[in-house]
């Protein structure tokens, strides 16, 4: 019976490639999450939300109504434009307080 025997390399590639996988692990677990929309700050009791006809629209959070309404189109103008929609089309759906 012959033995087979791995290369010499493949012990230092298996290595390389778990020094690798760590480091990637390692590097992203501290990180937060980046929403695409913005979260709702502590204070911040009102959001809205704008679409266009087509592409994405924008949900935003303010202190009050004006402030999401002004921000969700914003960020409709914003993200409709990068997802191949029509920014110009953007308008509030929904709007609305916490109480």
């Amino acid at each position: 019976m012959t033995g087979h025997t791995a290369p010499p390399w493949s012990s230092w590639l298996l290595l390389s490639l778990l020094a690798v996988d760590l480091a990637l692990i390692a590097g992203c677990s501290g990180k937060a999450s980046t929403a695409r929309y913005s979260a709702p700050g502590t204070g911040s009791a009102c959001y809205a939300k704008a679409l266009p006809t087509v592409g994405e629209g924008g949900l935003a959070w303010g202190d009050t109504l004006d402030m999401a309404r002004q921000k969700s189109l914003s960020n409709c103008i914003r993200y409709s434009g990068r997802s191949g929609g029509t920014p110009s089309t953007c308008k509030v759906v929904m709007a609305e307080c916490k109480h």
